[in-house]
């Protein structure tokens, strides 16, 4: 009898433990479903900001308030029981249809925000850089209703002209980013590209300080998009500086006419006086007229040892060089007069 009681009781308890081995079985089911499974959203893509600070638990109702269909307790405990809780990082995210509890979680402790890209193209002026940034997707407009004195010192370089200080690239940011801090990204890295290239420059240039090598990569810059004429067209302004000619450049030129310049320049517009007008004033004008590239700032301080004081454009991209006013003037009758 005692035997069989025994027996009895065995077959009982192993069959609780088969219950509760096939109970936990699809508990992990379910779990690992759920874990696998797109949640709801109330859109194709919706947004999710998390600030700096949020805790775990308020992560989880963030989620939902976004406008994803989960329970935010049950999210809270994934979070929890996933050991990554505190590796969640702020920031600024999309989430679409396909996003399940699984890859929310690794999307918030990768920090795989929704970026956003902006492109400051070589060669434009600050007019231009600021109506990029205004219209770049995304992008807050802190600096709207600044002048450029208010921006720069906002920047940390108060009295700095903004024209040329900032590298030309192409940026990217997290939705709802301030346009200061793409700013300050692309100034930090013009300062480090023109630190680089004063670093190189060959000796005895007539440039006295990187602003003034700042200022002719600008002027190189607007001249030509040819990369191998650009160290060519450098020696011409360096060689002119050597002797004390004047630049005669027409990009300067129609700088100092700022928005008065409707695409024809006139003989009466290179006898304007401003301060950019290298016909009318000696040396180098008191700040850039665009953003020069790396290319530019490099043929700047390294020109092209040659002795030519002219050029002119040949219509195909490229420019003849000159020596002499003579050799200048036949190259101007071959490539611009011809009938």
């Amino acid at each position: 009898m005692i035997r069989a009681q025994r027996l009895e009781s065995g077959r009982a308890v192993r069959g609780l433990l088969v219950v509760m081995v096939l109970f936990l079985a699809g508990l992990a089911g379910t779990a690992w479903w759920w874990l696998e499974t797109p949640m709801k959203v109330s859109a194709d893509t919706i947004d999710l900001s998390i600030e700096p600070g949020t805790s775990p638990r308020a992560v989880a109702q963030d989620v939902q308030d976004a406008g994803v269909e989960v329970n935010p307790a049950l999210l809270y405990w994934w979070f929890r029981l996933s050991g990554q809780a505190r590796n969640i990082k702020a920031g600024s995210y999309e989430l679409d249809r396909q996003v399940s509890p699984r890859r929310l979680l690794s999307k918030l402790v990768r920090g795989e925000e929704a970026l956003r890209a902006v492109t400051l193209v070589e060669g434009w002026n600050w007019r231009q850089v600021r109506e990029a940034l205004a219209h770049a997707d995304q992008l807050r407009a802190d600096s709207r209703g600044m002048d450029n004195d208010a921006l720069m010192a906002q920047l940390g370089r108060p009295g700095l002209q903004p024209e040329g200080r900032f590298f030309p690239d192409t940026y990217t940011y997290a939705k709802g980013s301030s346009d200061l801090a793409v700013l300050q990204r692309a100034l930090r890295a013009m300062d480090k590209k023109l630190a680089a290239a004063w670093s190189v420059r060959l000796p005895d240039l007539p440039l006295k300080s990187p602003e003034e090598a700042l200022t002719l990569a600008s002027i190189v810059e607007k001249e030509t998009a040819r990369g191998s004429d650009r160290p060519l067209i450098a020696a011409v302004f360096i060689n002119r500086l050597r002797v004390g000619m004047l630049l005669q450049t027409d990009p300067t030129v129609i700088y100092g006419l700022g928005e008065r310049f409707d695409g024809n320049l006139r003989k009466r517009d290179l006898q304007a006086d401003t301060p950019w007008n290298t016909y009318t004033r000696p040396g180098l004008p008191p700040t850039p007229i665009a953003m020069p590239g790396k290319a530019a700032l490099l043929a700047a301080v390294q020109p092209a040892n040659t002795r030519s004081l002219y050029f002119v454009a040949k219509g195909d991209g490229t420019s003849q060089f000159s020596n002499t006013l003579e050799e200048h003037n036949r190259a101007v009758n071959q490539y611009q007069r011809r009938p």
